[in-house]
């Protein structure tokens, strides 16, 4: 709110995800925090997607005029927490029941499954998977505030231990505790602000008919991402562009697999070419589409997305520092949260 040069006492507008934040920080616990006096609250899906999301229920919160400035919030204590990002699955009856006590019990075994079957069609993408680990380390070290400060090579890479196999440690995100927020409201109050607004051209949502209890190891196909492809057509619909026109992606890369695969649904190139794309150099900072500018998920810290909108409001301001891309215009941030999927494009 300092950023944008707006008063606690404008807010009457509160946003997050709607399964995680009503849970540990409440709308309310915020709105009591910042003195505001709040006239509209909501959330939408959770995690990632939900943070995607968020502009979709603040505009029309503000459209509706139930709410004239919105703060949009996201935070974890899974740093720190016992169970970490582990213990939020327990939330799926299902999954405590057929496959915790199987062993089939956190994230890197249920990435590695599809990182497998990917593997078994292109044997190429591990190295695809390792060039992923090595360029988000390599843009996080660019900015002061990554979590991981060591670089990641690929001699490195290769000899890190195994998490899940095929999915070794650099393969997966950090484990991190922090918050992020953004403010929005409307393009006439947004000129008066201390920085110069950045524009949200859509945000979309999918949640195709699968659950979280199933989405894992029930799903038909695990060489594509549900609703990725849904929510990218939804999104470059809304504003009217193409993906062309896209400058970076601040992709949701809690596994390089995830990454691979987004790349992919979301249609930069064909299904099995992800592995292609990224070895072909199209991600780096001065490929075809720069991703995750800041090192992401992988490198910076993991904060399900709400660091990826920070960036790419500071890449859209010219204030990303050595990180800064050359006057990027338009890009986009996604939130994967299995089994919905969140696109938001944002410009100048």
């Amino acid at each position: 709110m300092d950023d944008a040069g707006i008063r606690p006492s404008e807010v009457d507008g509160v946003v997050s995800d709607a399964g995680i934040m009503p849970n540990t920080v409440p709308a309310e616990f915020v709105a009591a925090h910042l003195g505001a006096n709040r006239r509209f609250s909501c959330g939408s899906s959770f995690g990632g997607a939900g943070i995607c999301a968020a502009p979709m229920l603040a505009e029309a919160a503000l459209a509706g005029g139930h709410a004239s400035v919105v703060v949009c919030y996201f935070g974890v204590d899974w740093g720190s927490a016992p169970s970490g990002p582990y213990g939020f699955h327990d939330a799926y009856p299902a999954k405590r029941t057929f496959e915790k006590p199987y062993g089939f019990i956190a994230q890197p075994s249920y990435f590695a499954l599809w990182a497998r079957r990917y593997l078994n069609r292109h044997p190429e993408a591990l190295a695809a998977f390792a060039e992923l680990a090595v360029l988000h380390s390599e843009n996080a070290q660019k900015t002061t505030r990554s979590q991981l400060r060591n670089p990641t090579t690929l001699e490195s890479y290769y000899n890190s231990p195994v998490v899940s196999d095929p999915l070794r440690v650099r393969d997966c995100c950090l484990i991190s505790d922090g918050a992020g927020a953004f403010v929005m409201t409307s393009r006439s109050r947004a000129r008066d602000c201390r920085k110069r607004p950045v524009h949200v051209l859509a945000s979309a949502l999918a949640a195709p008919p699968i659950t979280g209890d199933d989405v894992f190891t029930q799903n038909g196909n695990l060489t594509e991402l549900p609703g990725a492809s849904e929510a990218m057509t939804a999104a470059l619909s809304m504003a009217n562009i193409d993906r062309s026109d896209l400058d970076f992606a601040q992709i949701y890369d809690c596994f390089t697999i995830s990454c691979v695969l987004q790349l992919e649904g979301l249609g930069f190139c064909g299904e099995g070419e992800g592995a292609s794309y990224v070895l072909d150099g199209h991600v780096r900072r001065n490929g075809r589409l720069p991703i995750n500018t800041h090192g992401g998920l992988l490198a910076y810290s993991y904060r399900l997305g709400i660091e990826h909108v920070v960036e790419a409001v500071r890449q859209l301001r010219g204030e990303a520092g050595a990180g800064q891309l050359d006057d990027p215009q338009v890009g986009i941030v996604t939130g994967l949260s299995m089994p919905d999927y969140g696109v938001m494009v944002l410009g100048r």
